[in-house]
């Protein structure tokens, strides 16, 4: 028994270093995957610069317009010498008031939102990668410890079977099918828990290609809260500090932008009540009159203007509509504001139970799980106990290792989430007395 139990250590210390030989993904590698290949970020940088060459588009004068005409021309012999005249006219616009200067200043402010929605959006990929991570380390950290266990139920199984087959030996027949009976539940739990692993990957690799199907690197990362869990839970209560918080966070932050191009759209709408403007100026060439003599030049100059006189369906209307347009982005920034306030404060309460849920496992749980399996194995390999009572207090000591992961991917999860909500657009604020 012993040499098998020693082969077993052997096979797994070697299936250990396989493993390690393998590439490893690790969670920082992921993220910065996830990044590079994230068609949005890119997508958002191209709506920025277009978004400042619009600004300059937009601050610049209409081109003039070119009038050329041939005028005062006889239709019986087309005759220039009879009369005729040629004409050339050039004509500029002039927008309302401040028209260009707002319009260029509204884009400018459409574009310096794009840099925020890029930190929401790495913040938001960030805490997705993370979490996907996390469930493929689950699944595979999981995989590991049951086939640990399955190791050890492989050699319960032989280990039965000879002192079954040994005349002084006190294993029954039905502990040999007891103990292969749980070996074929813990391939059952393996094959589930493969189907979980595959589709974590699969999950994963939306955000990082195939690179997702790497073994992940051993160990969790380190995720820290962006302050202390005391702290976050002190203050937990504070409705001030948690909006103060939220109010940092980048996509709050591109909300402000938006409001402040709608208020200029609101401007903008108000410059239509006055006209716009246009001058235009001719020069026409006159040809020679029916007796040969030379006609005088001409020169024209004209000024063109609105009068914006019906204004109660037209300016009225877009003044009208344009500040209801701002009221509705800021209601939008006030529902958004209110619902990471919520999710902010409820993860921070998950957290607390999470932790005194793993101080719980650490210190008592597992312990006396270990304790209670390593004693029923002594007492029934001392023929003072019962082998269905081994078998079950290891497999419960299985379940509670399984759950304990379950408990630490959780802490992990919800710290990703604070960390998203507490991301700043700026340096990190602090705390209000």
């Amino acid at each position: 028994m012993k040499q098998l139990l020693a082969l077993i250590l052997i096979c797994q210390a070697s299936l250990a270093f396989a493993q390690a030989a393998e590439p490893s993904l690790s969670l920082d590698r992921a993220i910065d995957e996830a990044f590079a290949l994230d068609p949005w970020l890119n997508g958002s940088q191209h709506r920025e610069e277009a978004l400042k060459s619009e600004s300059v588009l937009a601050s610049s004068l209409p081109d003039p317009k070119v009038t050329l005409m041939v005028g005062s021309l006889p239709v019986d012999t087309f005759d220039f010498n009879q009369g005729a005249m040629v004409s050339v006219g050039v004509t500029q616009m002039f927008p309302r008031g401040k028209s260009l200067t707002l319009s260029s200043r509204q884009r400018m402010e459409l574009a310096a939102q794009e840099p925020l929605l890029r930190q929401e959006r790495m913040a938001r990929v960030a805490s997705t990668v993370t979490q996907l991570w996390l469930d493929v380390f689950k699944a595979q950290e999981s995989i590991r410890l049951i086939e640990q266990d399955r190791s050890l139920f492989e050699y319960l199984v032989d280990a039965t079977r000879a002192s079954y087959s040994s005349a002084s030996g006190g294993a029954r027949q039905q502990d040999i099918i007891r103990a292969q009976l749980e070996l074929t539940r813990l391939d059952d739990r393996l094959t589930v828990l493969q189907q979980q692993h595959e589709s974590a990957q699969q999950r994963l690799s939306e955000w990082i290609g195939h690179q997702a199907s790497q073994t992940l690197a051993g160990g969790l990362p380190n995720q820290d809260t962006a302050k202390p869990l005391p702290e976050l839970i002190r203050l937990r209560g504070k409705e001030q500090w948690i909006y103060e918080q939220i109010y940092q966070h980048p996509a709050l932050q591109a909300f402000d932008q938006r409001i402040s191009a709608m208020q200029t759209n609101v401007e903008l709408a108000q410059q239509k009540y006055k006209p716009e403007w246009g001058l235009s100026a001719e020069y026409s060439y006159r040809g020679d009159d029916p007796m040969g003599r030379d006609r005088v030049d001409l020169f024209s100059i004209g000024v063109t203007f609105e009068l914006p006189l019906f204004t109660a369906n037209r300016q009225d209307k877009g003044v009208s509509a344009a500040s209801s347009r701002v009221e509705e982005v800021k209601t939008d920034k006030q529902l958004m504001a209110r619902r990471l306030m919520a999710e902010l404060d409820t993860a921070i309460a998950q957290l607390q139970r999470l932790n005194q849920r793993h101080s719980l496992y650490e210190k008592q749980l597992l312990p006396q799980m270990g304790e209670q399996a390593e004693a029923a194995l002594a007492a029934y390999n001392n023929d003072d106990g019962d082998f269905a009572e081994a078998v079950r207090a290891r497999i419960a000591e299985l379940n509670a290792k399984i759950e304990a992961l379950d408990i630490v991917i959780e802490q992990h999860k919800t710290i990703v989430k604070i960390n998203y909500f507490l991301s700043s657009s700026q340096s990190a604020a602090q705390s209000p007395e």
